[in-house]
């Protein structure tokens, strides 16, 4: 390949690759082994490996194991453990993200909320609810409780983008979060916002979101679409 930069080695394979992806190749189609990339692009493999990781963490391949890498099914959402919001996810697959504001109001934290955000029960909380939307398709039914100083000030348009991006222009950028998930079903009300029959198999996501200082900024919770959202984790045994 053309001689470029080490750092960018890596950008272009990606980009090339990702265009196969999304032109020619299709869902669960093999990728040429690290090998044969190798040899094409005359990188290292370490070269590779860099481009083909991006691919996954992104959710445009999968692997397996002793087998090789695949392309993912663009239907659905792979999700890394990345501390990402929804609206990087989706523009990181090239999807549109959107919201649909459903309500928010100022409230008293309850008990829950004042905990995992660290504040006394009654503290105002601004509560919010959105359906998260990629290419316009209903995805998540989205619940979050900020700390309402946090957003003194901010106009309510504000809060149909994304959050992240709201707290760090008010000094409260996301650093770090601890996160649940688990399995559920969809309620009545959540079945009709995501276009799905009731009691729909779904993932709910609860997340507290902390800054660099520590303090906690966001409580979430989601409850997305089990046929389109699924989450991958890499793990590593622990040697002793």
């Amino acid at each position: 390949m053309t001689q470029m930069p080490g750092e960018r080695k890596h950008e272009v394979i990606y980009q090339r690759l990702l265009g196969e992806i999304q032109n020619v190749l299709q869902p669960h189609d093999p990728l040429p082994s690290e090998r044969e990339l190798t040899s094409r692009y005359e990188v290292s493999r370490a070269t590779i490996r860099e481009a083909m990781r991006r691919l996954e963490e992104e959710g445009w391949v999968y692997r397996q194991q002793g087998s090789g890498t695949y392309v993912a099914d663009p239907a659905t959402i792979a999700k890394s453990l990345a501390l990402t919001s929804f609206t990087e996810d989706m523009q990181a697959r090239r999807l549109t993200p959107g919201s649909k504001l459903l309500s928010w109001q100022r409230v008293p934290a309850s008990a829950e909320v004042a905990r995992d955000l660290g504040l006394s029960p009654g503290t105002p909380v601004v509560h919010l609810e959105r359906l998260r939307l990629a290419d316009g398709s209903p995805m998540c039914v989205e619940q979050v409780w900020i700390v309402a100083s946090v957003l003194d000030g901010v106009d309510e348009s504000r809060f149909g983008g994304s959050l992240y991006e709201t707290l760090a222009a008010r000094g409260a950028s996301p650093h770090h979060a601890d996160q649940v998930i688990g399995a559920t079903v969809t309620d009545p009300e959540q079945s009709a916002l995501l276009g799905v029959p009731p009691f729909s198999p779904a993932l709910r996501v609860t997340r507290v979101t902390f800054d660099a200082s520590g303090r906690a900024v966001e409580r979430g919770e989601s409850v997305y679409r089990a046929d389109r959202y699924h989450y991958r984790i890499t793990v590593t045994r622990r040697t002793t």
